[in-house]
């Protein structure tokens, strides 16, 4: 899974998250399996997403073969991880 988050300044005040699953993963019906399940996921997790922030999921294709945990599980970590240098933007910056 490829991570993308930055923050817009302008006035909307919600979370906007996209979703690219390219044809690598697999025909029409696994790509839209996958990303039911990434949307699924994003929806679980949305109160972790600062409001001004603009998300891009890029799913690679191993995701056809990975179960809802482990989508899961590394939509988390890929969050964590683009947080963790957004705040260190905001620290230095």
């Amino acid at each position: 899974m490829v991570f993308h988050l930055v923050e817009s300044p302008d006035d909307v005040k919600v979370p906007l998250v996209g979703f690219v699953v390219s044809k690598a993963v697999g025909n029409a019906v696994v790509r839209n399996k996958v990303k039911r399940r990434m949307r699924a996921i994003v929806a679980n997790h949305l109160a972790e997403v600062p409001v001004q922030a603009r998300v891009v999921v890029r799913s690679l294709p191993d995701a056809a073969k990975a179960d809802f945990s482990q989508l899961e599980a590394d939509y988390l970590s890929c969050l964590r991880r683009g947080l963790r240098r957004r705040d260190d933007r905001l620290a230095a910056g």
